[in-house]
């Protein structure tokens, strides 16, 4: 090694050692707004809320304040009416009674089906998402043509058989072609619900490990399937059952007289018990959302 001797050394050229702690400089202020970290401030979004709650629950206590506004005072006379009203307990349990078929019906025949388009027959999907589709496109009054149809013929058919079964069916008390023409309509939201399902879970793996282990079908459709996919068949069953208990049209056309029917038909003599009853069915079916929504916060808190 060369030393040189007498060579001044510029201090710009020094280099700190390794054990020499390194010069932190002060960051340079910025001379525009500051940014300061912290929660977002919240008052918009408290107006936005507010507005939006206010648009909603404007119309409904309105509504309320109509119902128990009396020559006396308030009263709640109206909601006291509406199990004493006439034809209000028929229509009710006959369209309850509807739903509930309407929703087994739709279950029994939609949960197999996409099973197996869902392990078995991939390319059938989009041929089964058009027929699903389909009664979005149809409107009700023509789909309601063509039941009428098919009803006069089944009525005037020369077998007794055939003509005891179409009677059946249009039963003034549980009017069950209602409920297949309401399987129909609901086969759109059936659909998208339960192929949401079944492509957030792992259906196929737990399939495919069931049938491994020796378990048939119907044992898979009712430990694995039912419990994976309990939050997809709760939302169709809520969408179909509240299709059925507020659909006017198909009922209307037909003469069934159903609970829609008989709302509209009550107002023309009682406009506090239409509104009260209104708001009753509003309840449930807000009460039937919550508990929806709360399994579904079970089921999702319950997985790992």
């Amino acid at each position: 090694m060369v030393a040189v001797i007498g060579v001044p050394v510029a201090p710009s050229t020094v280099t700190p050692t390794a054990g020499a702690p390194a010069s932190t400089a002060a960051p340079p202020r910025s001379r525009g707004r500051v940014r300061r970290d912290g929660p977002p401030v919240r008052f918009w979004r408290g107006v936005v809320l507010g507005l939006a709650g206010l648009y909603f629950l404007g119309p409904v206590l309105v509504a309320f304040w109509f119902t128990v506004d009396g020559a006396d005072g308030p009263s709640l006379a109206a909601y006291t009416r509406i199990f004493t009203a006439a034809g209000f307990v028929d229509s009710m349990t006959s369209s309850l009674l509807l739903g509930l078929i309407s929703v087994a019906i739709t279950l029994a025949l939609m949960v197999p089906t996409m099973l197996l388009v869902h392990l078995r027959l991939p390319r059938a999907r989009p041929y089964v998402e058009v027929f699903s589709l389909l009664p979005l496109v149809i409107p009700p009054v023509a789909l309601v043509v063509g039941v009428r149809g098919v009803l006069g013929w089944g009525n005037g058919s020369e077998f007794v058989e055939v003509s005891a079964v179409f009677t059946a069916l249009q039963d003034k008390s549980l009017p069950l072609v209602l409920a297949l023409m309401y399987v129909v309509i609901a086969l759109p939201f059936t659909y998208r619900s339960l192929d949401a399902g079944l492509r957030g879970s792992k259906v196929t793996v737990l399939v495919e490990a069931a049938l491994n282990l020796g378990a048939r079908w119907p044992t898979v459709l009712w430990r694995v399937v039912l419990p994976a996919l309990r939050t997809s068949l709760l939302n169709a069953g809520f969408l179909a059952f509240a299709l059925v208990m507020g659909e006017y049209t198909i009922a209307k056309i037909l003469i069934f007289p159903t609970f829609p029917v008989w709302l509209a038909q009550s107002g023309a003599t009682d406009g506090q018990l239409q509104v009260a009853l209104a708001l009753l069915s509003l309840a449930v079916t807000w009460a039937l959302l919550l508990i929806v929504v709360a399994v579904a916060g079970r089921t999702r808190k319950a997985k790992p």
